[in-house]
């Protein structure tokens, strides 16, 4: 089995993939005019503001649930191992990564928004929304909805669970099989809350785990502060003019950076528009500039910090694709989090094993949670246009996720990443390919954005002013608000001359 995943593994996650990432991404910074740089403070200010709804969550909600499935395992352990296959400079490239793949991000999710409706009472968007309701390929949509199951329910999971099952075996000495136990307790008292006990839960646990962490990569920093420039120039170097050490493995730092940045931001996935299409905003291209935000959090912030204390501690490797070491600080120590805890203990002895632990069990916790959302939205997709709705597909989904859940704790660890690599890289294909033809209909409502704050105005989307198809939810919800708007100010207004 492991043999034949790494096969297919291999076709997905060809060359062609990772460029193909890169380039899109870099396609989208341009026709956007770069908009991740000009909006850098309206991504902080519209993260903070507005509220959710009896239908929707709030924008901070939908961040927060996005970065906690964003931020997972390839935060860690990811980023590890792109140092080790690829040297320092896949850091450099990660960073690359990072800064065009919010351009990817902000046009899936402005397209989530754009074609979210309100289904049983809650905001539903996602990637199959808006290939059904742009391009008019119910067939497509149909088979990313069932792609996303299949990928959320089986494939995923196993990736962020087996982590956390190692991880607690060997830092606190805990049983695989009571770790499995109590993470299906525990999970499932969130997700048979619903959205809302979701969105509240990491909520919670998202902005504190991040800044436990970045405290701790600190203290990592500057207790080797004087080491940061050359940490820096070593990155630099090794990503743009290698050695003699690292110059045979040029392609891998790009390869490896470019992959695992993008399997550490999940943009162009796909697999973060559910999220985004439920939260409640005025204008589609509000919830885009945040979940730009949430690529650079994710990325430059988060594996910025991992990176940086493994490498400045010096607690990694650096192989070639042959598996000759061509640096070998820390012996036979396979890549992984294992680097970031060694890290920690040559500062802080006795915390290394413990703090990654807990680090690893909440960043993939909250993974988990999330993909019991993407799930059920693709679901709800389906089931759209049922007049009897059945309930009993949503439940064999929750339980499928517990018992993957539970089996993936003892599973094979090399398994686990083949399975969450086929997933993952199924749903960008088929992602990519959808936003590449509803470019259009995401700049027009980045335009019509744009010129409403020109004009001082606080963006509302109406789509049939700008020509775009297919939002009936903007015109009916967003419509009826504006009309009744008008009404109260006239009477207002003849009420004034009345007086």
């Amino acid at each position: 089995m492991d043999s034949f995943i790494s096969l297919l593994n291999e076709i997905i996650w060809s060359p062609a993939l990772v460029y193909f990432i890169l380039g899109v991404g870099l396609f989208y910074s341009i026709v956007t005019r770069f908009f991740h740089i000009r909006y850098i403070k309206e991504m902080i200010k519209l993260t903070f503001t507005g509220n959710g709804s009896n239908a929707g969550v709030s924008s901070f909600q939908a961040l927060s649930m996005s970065i906690g499935s964003r931020v997972g395992i390839g935060n860690i352990a990811g980023v590890a191992t792109a140092i080790t296959l690829g040297g320092p400079g896949a850091v450099f490239w990660m960073w690359v990564m990072a800064f065009f793949s919010a351009s990817t991000a902000f046009i899936e999710t402005t397209l989530a928004q754009i074609y979210k409706v309100k289904q049983d009472g809650e905001y539903r968007g996602g990637t199959p929304y808006y290939i059904g309701k742009g391009l008019n390929l119910e067939w497509f949509a149909a088979i990313f909805a069932i792609v996303t199951m299949i990928s959320m329910t089986i494939l995923v999971p196993g990736i962020q669970v087996n982590t956390i099952a190692l991880s607690l075996e060997g830092a606190l000495g805990i049983n695989p099989i009571i770790t499995g136990s109590f993470l299906v307790l525990l999970l499932a008292a969130v997700i048979f809350g619903g959205v809302k006990r979701i969105a509240k839960t990491a909520e919670i646990i998202v902005p504190v785990m991040a800044i436990s962490y970045i405290v701790i990569c600190i203290i990592i920093l500057l207790a080797n502060f004087t080491e940061i420039p050359n940490v820096i120039s070593l990155i630099f170097s090794s990503a743009i003019n290698p050695d003699a050490t690292f110059g045979g493995i040029i392609g891998s730092a790009i390869a490896w950076g470019v992959q695992r940045g993008a399997f550490s931001n999940a943009a162009g996935f796909g697999s973060e528009t559910f999220e985004s299409g439920a939260a409640e905003v005025s204008h589609p291209v509000k919830q885009g500039l945040v979940q730009a935000l949430s690529v650079y959090i994710t990325t430059l912030v988060i594996c910025s910090a991992t990176a940086f204390m493994v490498i400045i501690t010096g607690m990694y490797n650096v192989e070639l694709a042959n598996g000759t070491t061509v640096v070998n600080n820390i012996g036979e120590v396979e890549a992984g989090s294992s680097n970031v805890q060694l890290a920690v203990e040559s500062v802080l002895p006795g915390l290394g094993g413990p703090f990654v632990a807990i680090a690893i069990f909440f960043f993939a916790f909250t993974s988990l949670i999330t993909y019991s959302y993407k799930a059920e939205t693709s679901l709800a997709y389906m089931n759209r246009n049922r007049k009897v709705k059945v309930t009993w597909p949503l439940t064999v989904l929750k339980f499928g996720l517990l018992v993957t859940v539970f089996y993936n704790s003892t599973n094979s660890a090399s398994l686990a990443w083949g399975f969450g690599d086929l997933g993952f890289g199924v749903m960008t294909w088929l992602n990519m390919i959808a936003i590449l033809f509803l470019t259009k209909p995401a700049l027009k409502a980045l335009k019509d954005y744009e010129m409403q704050r020109k004009q001082g105005k606080d963006p509302v989307f109406r789509p049939s002013k700008v020509g775009i198809k297919g939002a009936e939810f903007w015109e009916k919800e967003y419509g009826s608000r504006e009309e009744i708007a008008s009404k109260v100010e006239q009477v207002s207004k003849k009420d004034r001359k009345v007086i």
